[in-house]
């Protein structure tokens, strides 16, 4: 296979235009290589896969195929040059090679070479003459033409006729490369000797082998005709525009014969076999008229040779040749064909970015056949020139999805012929989003407000933010920024929702602790790479009327009295005291008022209601009380309101010495007063416990004497009393009839007691056991100390179980029982 390669490249917009040309010869197997087109373009194999080359041809029919893998073009359908290429010699394949991403586009031209596949043919097998036997030597008998589908040296080369006794040949050429055939009469006929003569026309080709054609010619032979037809021109021209009606005269030819009588009778006849000549035109055997019986279509043909025969009743003839110009009309519209096309386009596609390339094209020729193609709308798209009849759509400015999503671009193609046509083709483009837009926050900072004591996870506020660009890049999530408040993470205060941007109290908020803080909220969008936009967020925290007030004077201590002295000269007006008060919490809710709620005389003291201090209303007379004990209710303006009481002593005196004894026995009730309650529930539940248990063994006696009383009497033994050493039985009425009874009397101090005790009518105790001795010699003793008058003693109540004796307590009143 001889194959050729011819590469030209040229570097337009941004993409690749070149042209590329390969020869191979018709009738190739299917599947036969035509070129390496990868190696040939300077392109990887793996360029091919990933921009989706494929061929782009401007009719349907595709004789060449692409085999990516390999990057070479097989042939895809038999190629038969003869049917390819019927009126022209130089035949080939025109076609575009296309890529996307980037777009590109190389146009492919094969030239089909031609081989000796095609004998030389006649259209009929023979042809019958009648010629005069007085015909002249040198008389012309036009032959059919051999065709021979085949081109140069594999085409008709020459003709042959045998035998050649009475004719020879004479071909004759034409402007059209073709030959014609004459047979010329060199020998005089003579119909005597021979009537029926037979010859063989014999036509060669060049090919290797050749090959050849025969056409059988039979000559009848008559008596004289001496003048054969003769034509007015050789060659005739004439025009006609397409699309001309059928029946339209195109020409009229003449031809005269000498002759008289039936012998001057012409005949006119069309002799074309190798093309659609007869199919097109007809000629009127009488007169000469050459008209249309078909279409005539300028884009096929544009132009005809068509041969003439004139021809006498005697069978002399004479030939010339019409050729016919066909003129074009602007009857075809521009054909507007898509080669390659984006139908969604980036928005950050950058400038002269090729989107669709078009080809548009119109088989008038002239100015009717030149197209010219623009945009109608305003749209940031426009249309170069490539090459001839290819166009490109670029981007001519930047692109914004937010803006416009999509575009419809309407592109028309119009030609130069009066009028003019025109075509219109729509493309549709999508704009593909681009994470170019970061959120933006509905407002530029928030504040919100919410009430202290707060219960944690409590909705505190929303920020919202949206994203101008679309699906997942739009998508919005929101993050606290990393900050923090007082040394504490922000994070412990607050959180926000991702998904909703609502903030929540982490925590219960206290007012008088901390009052607002502000932090960074950051709204993020799901692209890649992600935008993001902050947005401060300052929370007010409003104060609750949480907090009562607190009373700095005077000091409540737990341990001493304080006491204000007034002396008893004391006019009205006379400032006692001020009781001052704070309270933590702000605004109305630490407004605080100060009002007398007791006082042993609320005739003689007042409390200002604004500032707290406590004045005399009259005069203090001698009457008057030395000890004064107010109870100050301080009182703040929150709704509900919250107070505090301070009870404020007041001595009405003149001198230090008698306010000391009115105020001696203070201390001690308060302490008192303290701790009764506990002592109280204490006793209570001591005693509860000692009754229980002594339930629950006084049962356990009763059980077991009773189980100890069934066996005596059942074992039917005597039973003799004992008694323990130095028992003495008084009066028989038990083992200690004396009881001593203590009547404990409280006075202002708990721990000092004043007794009296009530003495037995005898002073005789006794002592059941030898080392219970101590113990009662200690009760004497004790006793001797308690006989003496007003003798102090701290009493304290025990509780206790001895051997020998038990001391219980009831009410306030303590008794010691000794028993066996």
């Amino acid at each position: 296979m001889n194959r050729q390669v011819l590469f030209i490249c040229i570097l337009s917009l941004n993409s690749v235009i070149g042209q590329i040309s390969y020869s191979i010869p018709e009738e190739m197997k299917k599947g036969s290589l035509v070129g390496n087109i990868a190696q040939d373009l300077g392109l990887e194999i793996k360029r091919l896969s990933s921009g989706k080359a494929r061929i782009y041809t401007r009719n349907s029919e595709e004789y060449v195929e692409l085999n990516r893998e390999r990057g070479v073009l097989l042939v895809k359908e038999r190629i038969d040059r003869e049917s390819l290429c019927t009126e022209t010699a130089l035949c080939a394949l025109h076609f575009q090679i296309i890529l996307e991403s980037p777009m590109e586009f190389y146009t492919v031209t094969v030239q089909i070479t031609d081989i000796n596949d095609n004998p030389p043919n006649f259209e009929k097998s023979e042809m019958k003459f009648r010629i005069s036997e007085s015909a002249v030597i040198g008389a012309k008998f036009v032959l059919q033409r051999a065709v021979d589908l085949d081109v140069g040296t594999n085409g008709l080369q020459d003709y042959s006729l045998k035998p050649s006794d009475h004719f020879t040949l004479k071909l004759k050429g034409n402007t059209n490369g073709h030959k014609n055939v004459e047979m010329v009469l060199q020998k005089p006929l003579d119909r005597e000797k021979e009537e029926q003569i037979s010859l063989v026309l014999t036509a060669v080709d060049g090919g290797e082998p050749q090959m050849s054609g025969t056409m059988l010619i039979l000559i009848t032979v008559l008596d004289a005709n001496d003048n054969a037809p003769v034509f007015t021109q050789q060659i005739y021209k004439a025009t006609v525009r397409e699309n001309s009606s059928k029946g339209t005269i195109v020409a009229t030819v003449t031809a005269s014969d000498a002759d008289q009588g039936s012998n001057s009778r012409i005949t006119y006849s069309i002799t074309n076999t190798l093309d659609n000549v007869r199919e097109v035109f007809q000629v009127n055997e009488d007169n000469g008229q050459i008209s249309l019986i078909h279409d005539i279509d300028f884009e096929k043909s544009k132009s005809f040779q068509i041969n003439l025969l004139a021809s006498d009743s005697g069978g002399l003839t004479d030939s010339c040749k019409l050729t016919v110009d066909v003129q074009d009309v602007n009857d075809n519209k521009p054909e507007i064909n898509i080669m390659s096309k984006y139908s969604i386009v980036s928005e950050d596609a950058k400038l002269n970015t090729v989107v669709t390339m078009i080809n548009a094209e119109d088989f008038d020729s002239g100015e009717n056949g030149n197209v010219n193609c623009f945009i109608v709308e305003k749209v940031p798209f426009t249309l170069k020139s490539s090459t001839s009849n290819f166009y490109s759509l670029v981007t001519d400015s930047d692109l914004d999805r937010e803006r416009a999503s999509e575009y419809n671009i309407t592109v028309t193609c119009s030609d130069e012929g009066v009028p003019s046509l025109s075509s219109s083709i729509t493309l549709t483009l999508q704009i593909s989003d681009v994470n170019d837009n970061a959120p933006v926050f509905e407002r530029s900072s928030y504040e919100a407000y919410f009430v202290e004591n707060n219960t944690p996870g409590l909705s505190i506020f929303t920020v919202k933010a949206t994203d101008a660009d679309w699906n997942q890049n739009a998508r919005v999530s929101y993050i606290l920024e990393d900050s923090s408040v007082n040394g504490v993470p922000v994070s412990s205060y607050v959180s926000v929702s991702a998904d909703s941007g609502v903030i929540h109290a982490v925590r219960t908020f206290d007012y008088e602790q901390i009052k607002d803080f502000q932090f960074l909220v950051k709204a993020q969008d799901g692209g890649s790479p992600p935008l993001s936009s902050n947005v401060t967020v300052k929370i007010l925290i409003q104060d609750q009327n949480d907090n009562p007030p607190q009373v700095l004077y005077p000091v409540q201590t737990g341990g001493s009295v304080v006491a204000e002295m007034v002396p008893r000269s004391a006019d009205v007006g006379y400032l006692v005291t001020k009781v001052v008060a704070v309270d933590v919490d702000s605004g109305q809710n630490a407004w605080l008022s100060y009002k007398l709620q007791k006082s042993t005389d609320r005739a003689l003291f007042e409390v200002g209601l604004q500032n707290g201090e406590i004045r005399t209303i009259r005069q203090v007379t001698d009457k008057d009380a030395v000890k004064q004990r107010l109870t100050v209710i301080v009182e703040d303006n929150g709704q509900p309101s919250r107070s505090a009481t301070v009870i404020v002593n007041v001595a009405v005196a003149d001198s230090f010495p008698e306010v000391l004894s009115e105020f001696t026995d203070f201390t001690h009730d308060k302490e008192y007063n303290d701790n009764l309650t506990f002592y109280l529930v204490l006793a209570l539940a001591v005693v509860s416990f000692l009754f229980i248990t002594c339930l629950v063994v006084i049962i356990s006696v009763k059980i077991y004497r009773w189980r100890q009383s069934r066996v005596l009497f059942h074992s039917s033994l005597p039973v003799i009393p004992y008694y323990p050493p130095r028992y003495s039985d008084t009066l028989g009425t038990g083992t200690l009839p004396h009881v001593y009874n203590y009547e404990v009397c409280r006075t202002t101090d708990s721990r000092k007691s004043d007794c009296k005790f009530g003495r037995a009518g005898s002073q005789n105790i006794l002592i059941m056991d030898p080392s219970s001795t101590g113990t009662m010699q200690r009760i004497q003793n004790e006793k001797s100390i308690l006989d003496e008058p007003d003798s102090p003693l701290e009493v304290r109540i025990l509780f206790s179980r001895r051997r020998g004796g038990e001391i219980g307590c009831v009410g306030s009143f303590v008794y010691v029982c000794v028993c066996a």
